[in-house]
């Protein structure tokens, strides 16, 4: 059965099946509500319901007290709908609406995707989740105190783990730790989320993603949680490197063509053994190449500092975007303030 939840005061509303919970519900259909942990213990997720009745589910006493149920409140994450809802709720959508915390997690899995770039999956504590905006970045901290900054490159909704793409860094410290010592089942610990690149959502503007190496990781959120809330601007996606190997996950963004993202790929100096056929230059000139007008649209640039202050130079002073419509996060290899 299907039952429809009203939020206020925002009035924004989805649908909800029984078997689903009020939280589950509002994500899968961008309705950004609160939570941590979702399984009943923390009480982030917390709001009252006004109008209809919910199975609270199962939580932990402490997180939702029987004063508070008699009140009218539930936890958003274990209630689920016997009726149709009208709940109140603070909504997400901004990075200072999000909590920022440092947390353990374990390496679930270390996979090689090239010569120099590795895919970590991370594992929080089973009683944890971190909510964030697709295209955020955590800080890994080491030992040494000093952070390591990396882009989570998995979408909101897939938050069991933690995906990063490193690369191997000559003269990393940390790099050099992640490619030569580091194994799964290893602890690390991060604070997160950080920073202001994500989708901005609040327009219908044509989007043009670009990317040089593994700044593919947070466009690649981002992307995906277009996807999975169906948002239907265009969208046209480059990803630069200097050889082949440098563009890690080709499939997947070929994948990506076959929903409507235009994927254009460009390589700076291509190996005889790439046997490349594409497009040959600087990522943001085969960019510029296919649009002289960006005014109407808006552009998100990641990857090597170089790559986005060009992006930002020429797209502004020669092909009219906005400086507004311009966000950005370049990969500094030094810890973000």
């Amino acid at each position: 059965m299907t039952f429809n939840a009203t939020i206020q005061p925002s009035k924004h509303s989805f649908p909800m099946e029984a078997d689903e919970t009020i939280l589950d519900a509002a994500l899968k259909h961008g309705c950004n509500l609160p939570y941590s942990c979702r399984n009943g213990a923390c009480g982030v997720c917390k709001g009252k319901v006004t109008q209809g009745e919910v199975d609270h589910g199962n939580y932990q006493a402490h997180a939702l007290s029987d004063a508070e149920k008699d009140a009218g409140m539930a936890l958003f994450c274990c209630a689920k709908p016997l009726s149709d809802l009208v709940i109140e709720s603070h909504e997400v959508t901004a990075t200072q609406d999000i909590q920022i915390k440092t947390m353990p997690c374990r390496v679930d899995s270390m996979t090689r995707v090239a010569p120099d770039v590795m895919v970590l999956k991370l594992r929080l504590p089973a009683n944890e989740r971190l909510q964030f905006l697709a295209g955020q970045y955590i800080d890994v901290l080491q030992k040494d105190q000093k952070p390591r900054s990396f882009s989570l490159a998995n979408a909101p909704h897939h938050d069991e783990l933690l995906e990063l793409h490193i690369r191997n860094i000559a003269g990393g410290v940390f790099t050099k730790h992640v490619f030569h010592d580091m194994k799964e089942r290893d602890i690390l610990r991060f604070k997160g989320p950080l920073g202001s690149f994500f989708l901005h959502e609040d327009t219908d503007k044509p989007i043009l993603f670009v990317a040089s190496g593994t700044g593919f990781a947070p466009v690649k959120a981002i992307i995906e949680h277009a996807l999975y809330l169906g948002i239907k601007r265009p969208m046209h996606f480059y990803w630069g490197g200097r050889k082949l190997s440098d563009l890690y996950m080709m499939d997947m963004a070929r994948q990506w063509e076959g929903v409507g993202i235009k994927f254009t790929p460009v390589l700076s100096e291509p190996e005889a053994a790439d046997n490349w056929q594409g497009r040959i230059g600087f990522v943001h000139h085969a960019v510029m190449d296919d649009y002289t007008d960006m005014s109407g649209h808006e552009v998100y640039v990641c990857g090597a500092p170089v790559v986005v202050e060009a992006a930002h130079r020429d797209f502004t002073t020669q092909r009219g975007l906005p400086g507004d419509a311009f966000y950005s996060d370049a990969f500094t290899f030094a810890p973000k303030n």
